[in-house]
């Protein structure tokens, strides 16, 4: 996906945003905001891919902050959000016997809608407070782009790229799944930290590990995934999957620049111009194939 000229300023504004959760220095802020507004200024240009713009943006901030992680404590906030409404979730996905096809939709529903867990996006209030509720008014209204009867025949050898803190421990009930169909499932996940996104040392915490067959990174701490400095085993596990599962929308605006597949997004559109690369509304619930 290329960059939108909205993201411009919605680039600002999160880099604002993780500077506050670093620092009260408002100098130093000052400085990150001018020196990250030159970023924007070299980078930026019609045609070029969002994900160049926004690492380079990120990537400078970091390191003015001297801080690899500004994230941390709003990823301690997702995990522990998650692990109240899982249960739920859980309960919501399994109630009935549900078909193995509808137990599918369901657990990727619940992924999606955990997919809401992103701080800094513009306009987007996470709705950390009254997350159980949330929940459920989601999983009722259910997915707005539904292909997961198309993926149910897909699941042998499943890439699965995990986006946010949080909505990792949703994405489980889709590793169950998968495992009980007798699929055999890869977990990839941020080299670096980045964002809220999910890494190496967050997996090994949360217990998730033990929930997949094996775990690759994506070898940086690039937004998305950038394919130019993923590990050859991460090129040739997704080379070689009968289904590549992409989550969140930093994957989407990478992963559409490259020819992988067949190839799943799920994600909650967060953002004007991912709704409108992808074709829904705001906040619409997409689980989208493409072979």
């Amino acid at each position: 996906m290329k960059v939108d000229p909205q993201c411009s300023y919605c680039l600002l504004s999160r880099v604002h945003y993780e500077s506050k959760l670093s620092t009260n220095d408002e100098v130093l802020i000052d400085k990150i905001m001018q020196e990250c507004i030159h970023v924007l200024k070299d980078t930026y240009a019609p045609g070029v891919p969002a994900a160049l713009v926004s690492t380079s943006m990120h990537r400078k901030a970091y390191e003015l902050l001297d801080d690899e992680d500004p994230y941390r404590d709003m990823k301690e906030i997702c995990n522990r959000t998650a692990e109240k409404v899982f249960p739920i979730a859980r309960s919501m996905i399994y109630d009935g016997n549900p078909s193995d096809t509808e137990l599918f939709r369901r657990a990727v529903l619940a992924a999606v809608i955990g997919n809401f867990f992103d701080f800094g996006v513009m306009g987007l209030e996470v709705p950390i407070n009254v997350f159980d509720e949330t929940f459920r008014q989601h999983f009722i209204r259910g997915l707005d782009i539904d292909d997961t009867p198309r993926m149910i025949e897909m699941l042998d050898n499943v890439v699965y790229i995990a986006d946010n803190c949080g909505e990792i421990l949703l994405d489980t009930l889709v590793f169950d799944v998968i495992k009980k169909l007798g699929g055999h499932v890869t977990l990839v996940v941020r080299g670096k930290p980045i964002l809220t996104d999910v890494t190496m040392k967050d997996i090994k915490e949360l217990g998730v590990d033990v929930k997949v067959d094996k775990i690759l990174t994506t070898g940086c701490g690039s937004i998305g995934v950038d394919m130019e400095q993923a590990p050859q085993e991460l090129i040739e596990a997704l080379g070689s999957a009968s289904l590549i599962i992409s989550k969140g929308m930093a994957n989407y605006e990478t992963l559409t620049e490259y020819d992988v597949g067949p190839i799943a997004y799920l994600l909650k559109a967060k953002c004007k111009p991912v709704a409108k690369h992808i074709g829904v509304d705001l906040e619409h619930s997409v689980a989208r194939l493409f072979e």
